[in-house]
């Protein structure tokens, strides 16, 4: 099996184990939730880039070393580092980037537009305070010389809007070929 198909059947045998689990006190479970923001990517009319980055944004959920309730205790499971980390190599740097950076938007949004934290979902808003809350001028600067922050807020906005009890959207099936296109040749 070649590494292109082989992070292929990773991501699908995630979404096969995993997808079912409940998304962290959303009324979605974790497929729903990363096929929605996809969805909700394609109906922006995002290139191929940014709808896969929606798709996978937290499929770093079931790849840290983290056990999957830790959020709940209090503790930052980095999952968006586990994913960027876990896809490097296969996909390109503006999908991984939109990935990583995806926490820190939140982080960023509710800096800098302090009205963004009133359309967070409670457990969003338990999340941030995890993940570090709002973000002090020295950080906002870091993440505006990022050169893909611009998507990862995109992917955030995504991330928010894909939370949606029965929504129906396409399925995993519909993004296969997608994400073969965007797959990295391996050097020769």
């Amino acid at each position: 099996m070649t590494s292109e198909n082989s992070i292929l059947a990773k991501i699908e045998a995630l979404f096969n184990d995993h997808g079912a689990d409940w998304y962290m006190g959303e009324p979605v479970t974790m497929a729903e939730h990363m096929l929605q923001s996809a969805f909700f990517a394609m109906q922006a009319g995002a290139d191929d880039e940014l709808i896969i980055a929606a798709l996978l944004h937290d499929i770093g959920h079931y790849t840290s070393e983290y056990a999957e309730d830790c959020l709940q205790k209090g503790i930052d499971n980095e999952h968006e580092d586990s994913a960027a980390d876990f896809l490097a190599g296969h996909f390109p740097q503006r999908v991984l980037d939109a990935i990583r950076l995806h926490v820190a938007s939140k982080r960023y949004l509710c800096a800098v537009k302090p009205e963004y934290y009133e359309v967070l979902s409670e457990a969003s808003k338990e999340s941030l305070a995890v993940q570090g809350g709002p973000m002090n001028t020295d950080e906002v600067a870091q993440f505006e010389a990022e050169p893909y922050h611009q998507d990862a807020v995109k992917v955030r906005y995504w991330d928010d809007a894909g939370k949606q009890d029965s929504l129906t959207v396409p399925d995993l099936n519909h993004y296969i070929p997608m994400m073969q296109k965007l797959l990295i040749q391996p050097a020769a």
